[in-house]
């Protein structure tokens, strides 16, 4: 990869660990309403897709969506006046965290069903393919406990058949809310899978950009040349609980040092080594994007603060009844 892109996922890695930090002490204190399920650890699985994403490509997101939703789009102003249920927020203030989009950005949403969004990835990439014509690919982020549902499987065997732009991205990070993947899945490796549905697939180090990059690039090559699908398995770890209010999540069904152990790991750390040790930035270049990542956060933080409440009328307008 070019240094400048190193230096946008280093970016984009720290406005996405910022807004989490901040969102996740907000709802401890009352401030941030409904759901949230931090993605702090696994930053580079999405800030070096959406690097690579060319401005008519799409995503698909997850339950865990905000940093794919911080690296694409819409801005952190919008996101965190929804997850203070406010009016200015990208919703409205009504879906929260589960249900940020951005069709403008190509961000086709967040979804609170695991594997939502395996079957709108297909169909956006039928949409692209068959209808307008034009090579522009989908990523579609899942979990390793949404490589188990049905939909999961349905979505890539249609899209091997039909040879749709998608790539899919499986974000295994090790835990299915209190559940090890060891314990639920088959096979150690999700990226096996692939095999069957007749489409190549990769497992890489979901903490190193630069296989992600290779992963990902590959799969962009295939998908643009209209040869189809490819999974890409990303190895990481989430740090914090399921949700904040997970009081197991740090020595209770996974142990201290396990945790411990992995942010030893941590993907702007790595990163960080590389551009210093490279000569690509200086220490103070990066702590020039640390402060301008606190700055926009706590710029969204006052935003969403002064936003005003959605008014009584709009509570029952954009509902399927």
């Amino acid at each position: 990869m070019k240094d400048h892109e190193l230096i946008e996922i280093y970016k984009r890695m720290n406005r996405m660990r910022r807004f989490e930090e901040e969102a996740s002490r907000l709802y401890k204190e009352g401030l941030v309403t409904g759901s949230l399920h931090p993605y702090v650890g696994e930053e580079a699985i999405a800030a070096t897709a959406v690097q690579l994403m060319r401005p008519d490509d799409m995503l698909t997101s997850t339950h865990r969506g905000l940093g794919h939703c911080i690296a694409r789009g819409p801005g952190m102003n919008a996101i965190m006046a929804e997850l203070f249920g406010k009016a200015t927020g990208c919703s409205g203030g009504k879906g929260g965290s589960m249900h940020i989009f951005d069709l403008e950005s190509g961000n086709l949403g967040a979804n609170g069903i695991v594997a939502g969004g395996t079957s709108i990835a297909v169909g956006a990439a039928l949409t692209a393919k068959e209808f307008k014509n034009t090579d522009s690919v989908v990523f579609c982020f899942f979990g390793e406990g949404a490589s188990n549902e049905g939909v999961t499987h349905e979505s890539m065997n249609l899209a091997a058949v039909w040879k749709l732009p998608v790539i899919f991205v499986c974000e295994n990070n090790t835990y299915q809310v209190f559940t090890h993947a060891d314990e639920s899945c088959s096979v150690a490796d999700i990226s096996i899978r692939a095999g069957g549905y007749g489409m190549p697939g990769v497992t890489v180090d979901g903490n190193n950009v630069f296989e992600l990059a290779e992963g990902y690039m590959a799969a962009i090559r295939r998908a643009r040349a209209g040869e189809g699908p490819s999974l890409v398995e990303c190895k990481t770890y989430r740090w914090m609980g399921h949700w904040p209010g997970d009081v197991y999540s740090y020595g209770g069904y996974r142990t201290a040092e396990e945790v411990d152990a992995w942010k030893e790991k941590c993907p702007i750390k790595r990163l960080s080594r590389h551009l210093t040790e490279t000569g690509i930035a200086t220490a103070e270049d990066l702590k020039l994007i640390h402060d301008a990542a606190d700055a926009e956060v706590e710029e969204a933080i006052r935003f969403a603060t002064e936003s005003p409440e959605p008014d009584e009328s709009e509570l029952m307008k954009n509902l399927f009844i």
